[in-house]
């Protein structure tokens, strides 16, 4: 018995040294040290050796027993601790390696215009003005000189919420806003967004405005085409030409269409400006005597004009844009190019 308790000793460690999964060794353990085990099957035949040597053996069961479980626990804190450092290894980080860097979105075309339009009238002295997009028809439309029953509201394509709500269709009402809470001079532009009933390539039911305001004393004509004349050169580059064609505003009088050269072919005619050589850009013209008696200005004392554009139609023609609808359809492809 002695010898097969030696042999299970020695076999149980030659497989032990073998094993490399904590479910190989708590199979191992149930193989030598479990209720069936094989030391309890050697341990078993115990009883039927004579009483003289059941003592001696008694020991070497014991001793068999205590080294097995050394031998055990030894091995399986060899095996968590190999696990551990293989754990660590790929979980490991590399301080000195770079970071990975998230990529930075891009502002999207409209607010890098507006900002740039914003930008050159700050220098020019004009300050930003905001209103709300949902305005009373009084602001929108009858302080700007549009009546009730003017055919120039059918130019608005409105989107009515009641009877006197609606969304705004152009940033002006801003401009009757500002004059209601500040005496002359004024000195403003209100962009923002503005809304009328209209889809196609160039029209949107929800686009961008911005719009200007200078009244003070003795402000003419000139000063309106000097003012503009100044932007479209430093937006559009120096020496591009201007030219003002008379037009119809409600709210203005004398108005003005404003055209610049054509930036695709330089005046010179091609498929975008239909071989015109100009391209429209902004509507503009003097502040009509009859919007002052709205927000008690005196238009015996002061005058002054008053001008506005389409942002997405300047970010077309700054950016060769054939389709307006591009603008809006959050494409990452066409919006990371600018």
């Amino acid at each position: 018995m002695r010898e097969k308790l030696e042999a299970l000793l020695q076999e149980a460690v030659t497989e032990l040294a073998a094993i490399a999964t904590e479910e190989a060794f708590h199979e191992l353990r149930v193989k030598y040290l479990g209720r069936k085990g094989a030391l309890t099957a050697i341990m078993k035949g115990v009883g039927a050796l004579p009483p003289a040597e059941r003592p001696l053996i008694g020991q070497v069961v014991n001793s068999v027993r205590d080294q097995l479980e050394e031998r055990f626990d030894a091995a399986l804190a060899t095996i968590r601790n190999a696990r551990k450092a293989e754990k660590l290894r790929e979980e490991r980080l590399d301080v000195t390696l770079p970071g990975r860097r998230r990529p930075l979105g891009t502002k999207h075309p409209i607010t890098l215009v507006r900002e740039e339009i914003s930008e050159i009238f700050a220098g020019l002295g004009f300050q930003v003005a905001e209103g709300p997009e949902i305005e009373l028809d009084y602001y929108n439309f009858e302080a700007l000189n549009f009546p009730k029953d003017h055919p120039a509201r059918d130019m608005q394509d409105t989107f009515f919420i009641g009877d006197n709500l609606l969304l705004r269709t152009h940033t002006s009402p801003v401009q009757i806003r500002t004059m209601l809470k500040h005496a002359p001079p004024v000195r403003i532009i209100a962009p923002g967004t503005v809304y009328r009933c209209d889809s196609d390539a160039t029209h949107s039911p929800m686009f961008h405005q911005i719009e200007g305001l200078m009244v003070d004393k003795g402000i003419t004509f000139g000063d309106l085409k000097g003012v503009l004349t100044i932007f479209v050169n430093q937006y559009f580059g120096r020496g591009t030409g201007v030219r003002l064609r008379p037009s119809f505003f409600p709210f203005t009088e004398p108005s003005a269409e404003v055209d610049i050269a054509c930036v695709i072919c330089k005046g010179k005619g091609c498929r975008v400006c239909k071989n015109s050589g100009w391209l429209e850009i902004l509507g503009a013209g003097m502040v009509d005597p009859e919007v002052y008696r709205h927000v008690h200005y005196d238009p015996e004392t002061i005058s002054g004009f008053a001008f506005g554009m389409g942002i997405e139609r300047i970010a077309m023609l700054k950016y060769g844009i054939s389709d307006m609808r591009l603008l809006f359809e959050n494409d990452l492809r066409f919006l990371s190019q600018f």
